[in-house]
């Protein structure tokens, strides 16, 4: 008997229902308290010491994963050389816990000594220094060093992008190993170190026992997985996926990007740092081959197969990968084994499977890429689609206040004091000058328009006055304070924010999560208020989003409804509302708008139109470039007129509408007509 789909279906309903009826946030905490207390049982259920070795060393990838993933899942900054944080992690702990390094003994140990540091110990005859570090010590002070070196790599290499981050990162990676081979007085070379000290936990001595180092393992990743959930929650978290999203757009947004980028790389080397300590102290040994190329890319399958920038993906994936190698691969090299002496195979008989894990690996990152780039586990769930009504409903116009509570205004100047000026401003690119020695004005509470025919040099002029490029000569002035040749991100913290005329957007975010992104120069919080998140942080947390919920209601139900939904989804003109809510976010004082009624239809134009003037009567300064005359006539104070980089015409829109000179290069003669 065939079964209808649609009683499928309903019994598929009635199955979920009482399950969908739980709130997310306990079904989340209950999947994770089964797993947790899985993970504490298992060495119980399986009693097998193999197993749980091959498990304890997982653990330790799994953490080497969530480091990874905070600089190319979070921060999307491409890193090959990742193991060669994993060195230092090690050879820090091996070197200060082993019998390699004996320096003199000298009366400056004595304080040492009396720490638990170091033993006063005869060596030959001779009374030197053994160092005896503490393993609980050496874990976060592995991760401060590890991270110390991210921070002396990154900050000369982290000012490029793509394939040249990725190639200088893979030099970093393979300088290491050799340095460790080449200074065999720290490192014992190519020998590797011996007789590294096993961990102590109040006098009981973890040996060479995989299962103490497996619950260890397993405090890290819950330690680890906790920090990487609350950065990612937070304003460094947003901003770090701003990075990877649009670096042009963060930086418009007041990201420091090189900061933000530095502090990605030190914590992700931090991670690893910590992890190098929890290996060699399991192996008791490390050697430079164990620190290699291969370890790097194995981590970063690890990620791409869980799912980049997945907290919970990464785990998995770096568990499965790390199984899958050490475990798994055996016993199926042992299967085909048994088949080929069945089938009288040579081949299968001689085959060794976990020799080929580097081809395994390439195979499934391939595997990956074609058939399900988000991984196993992607970092955005699925967003719950409008109902009927929603997609329905007649656009509304949002409604704004009196007073918006983050609209900063502008006219709190001395009189006669311009917010924005530029003098002589000139940028040239090679030998074609796009601004030439302009002279512009602009005061406070106006709505100005710049207007020209493509390539007049409009959008450079707001690339150069907001940071994005330099000019070649001459001065930026805003609200009386010289900024010219200032970074982008400091400018916005002034006050001035802009949108661009090719929508730049965080794409893999939400509407929300773009939109509060234009509120990091507005908030101070740090990584480690991020991860503690004491009540200032959530307080500070709590009053963006009211702020932000404020923004989106001056789009009515276009943007409200969908502010969950992942900004890749909406249509174009949602996206540009998106970008224009996210600059109104900054708190600017000056908001510069270039072509923010481009690809919207005549209602959706007169709708946006509406909404600017409101925001001016409220004291928001406005410069927009546009080319719909309509909107420029009805909107603007005054009307500026660039051809060739040069203001050809200055002036109210039927003034302007009346100059020869602008009659020539811009309206054509048509125009004089409907004038």
């Amino acid at each position: 008997m065939v079964v209808p789909s649609s009683s499928l279906r309903t019994l598929r309903d009635v199955i979920a229902e009482p399950y969908l009826r739980i709130p997310e946030a306990t079904r989340r905490r209950v999947i994770v308290t089964a797993l947790l207390a899985l993970a504490l049982l298992f060495p119980l259920i399986d009693s097998n010491d193999g197993d749980i070795d091959a498990v304890a060393n997982a653990t330790a990838f799994a953490v080497l994963a969530l480091g990874l993933n905070i600089v190319v899942g979070f921060a999307g900054l491409l890193d090959l050389g990742y193991a060669a944080f994993f060195a230092i992690g090690a050879y820090s702990y091996g070197i200060l816990s082993s019998y390699q390094v004996l320096p003199p003994w000298s009366e400056f140990w004595d304080p040492f000594q009396w720490l638990g540091l170091v033993e006063h110990i005869q060596d030959n005859g001779a009374e030197v220094v053994h160092f005896t570090v503490s393993f609980w010590i050496m874990l976060p002070l592995s991760a401060l060093i590890a991270a110390f070196f991210g921070v002396i790599f990154g900050a000369p290499t982290l000012r490029l992008k793509g394939d040249y981050l990725a190639i200088v990162t893979l030099g970093f990676g393979e300088i290491v190993p050799i340095v460790a081979r080449n200074t065999p007085y720290l490192t014992n070379g190519a020998q590797g170190l011996n007789g590294v000290t096993p961990p102590n936990f109040f006098g009981y001595a973890f040996g060479v026992l995989s299962m103490p180092y497996y619950y260890v393992g397993i405090a890290m990743i819950v330690v680890l997985i906790f920090v990487s959930a609350r950065l990612k929650e937070s304003r460094i978290g947003r901003a770090w996926m701003a990075i990877r999203e649009d670096e042009i757009a963060a930086g418009a947004m007041g990201v420091n990007r090189v900061k933000l980028k530095l502090l990605a790389f030190a914590i992700g080397a931090g991670f690893a740092g910590s992890t190098g300590t929890l290996y060699v102290a399991k192996l008791q040994t490390a050697s430079p081959e164990m620190f290699m190329f291969p370890v790097s890319v194995m981590v970063l399958v690890m990620i791409v197969l869980g799912g980049t920038g997945s907290i919970a993906g990464v785990v998995v994936g770096a568990l499965l990968l790390q199984l899958l190698q050490s475990w798994f691969l055996q016993d199926l090299t042992q299967w085909a084994h048994a088949l080929g002496k069945l089938v009288h195979s040579d081949f299968l008989q001689h085959v060794d499977l976990v020799q080929s894990i580097e081809l395994i690996f390439g195979v499934i990152l391939v595997l990956m890429m074609l058939f399900r780039r988000q991984g196993l586990i992607p970092a955005t769930g699925t967003t719950a689609p409008l109902t009927h009504a929603q997609q329905t409903a007649l656009p509304s116009r949002g409604e704004i206040a009196t007073s918006l509570s983050g609209i900063r205004k502008g006219n709190d100047l001395p009189d006669g004091t311009p917010i924005l000026e530029t003098r002589k401003l000139v940028k040239r690119f090679g030998g074609i000058t796009a601004v030439k020695e302009l002279d512009f004005i602009m005061m406070p509470g106006q709505i100005v328009a710049l207007i020209g025919p493509n390539g007049s040099g409009k959008s450079t002029f707001f690339n150069v006055v907001t940071g994005l490029d330099a000019p070649d000569g001459g001065q930026v002035l805003f609200r009386g304070e010289d900024i010219t040749g200032r970074p982008a991100h400091d400018i916005v913290e002034r006050g001035l924010a802009r949108t661009f005329q090719n929508i730049r957007i965080f794409s893999n975010m939400t509407v929300m999560e773009n939109i509060l992104v234009g509120t990091h120069s507005r908030t101070t919080t740090d990584a480690i208020g991020a991860v503690l998140r004491l009540p200032k942080t959530r307080r500070e947390e709590a009053h963006i989003r009211d702020w932000v919920i404020e923004v989106i209601s001056i789009f009515g139900n276009r943007l409200m409804p969908r502010i969950n939904h992942m900004a890749h989804s909406l249509s174009y003109a949602n996206r540009r509302r998106v970008e224009i809510a996210r600059a109104i976010a900054s708190q600017p004082r000056l908001l510069l708008l270039d072509e923010p009624t481009a690809g919207m239809n005549p209602a959706e134009t007169l709708e946006l139109a509406a909404q600017l003037g409101r925001l001016r009567d409220m004291g928001l300064s406005i410069l927009l470039i546009e080319h719909k005359l309509n909107v420029v006539n009805n909107l603007a104070d005054k009307i500026i007129v660039l051809d060739h980089g040069e203001k050809i015409a200055e002036g109210r829109a039927e003034e302007v509408h009346q100059n020869d000179e602008v009659i020539r290069a811009y309206l054509g003669r048509t125009a004089t007509a409907r004038v």
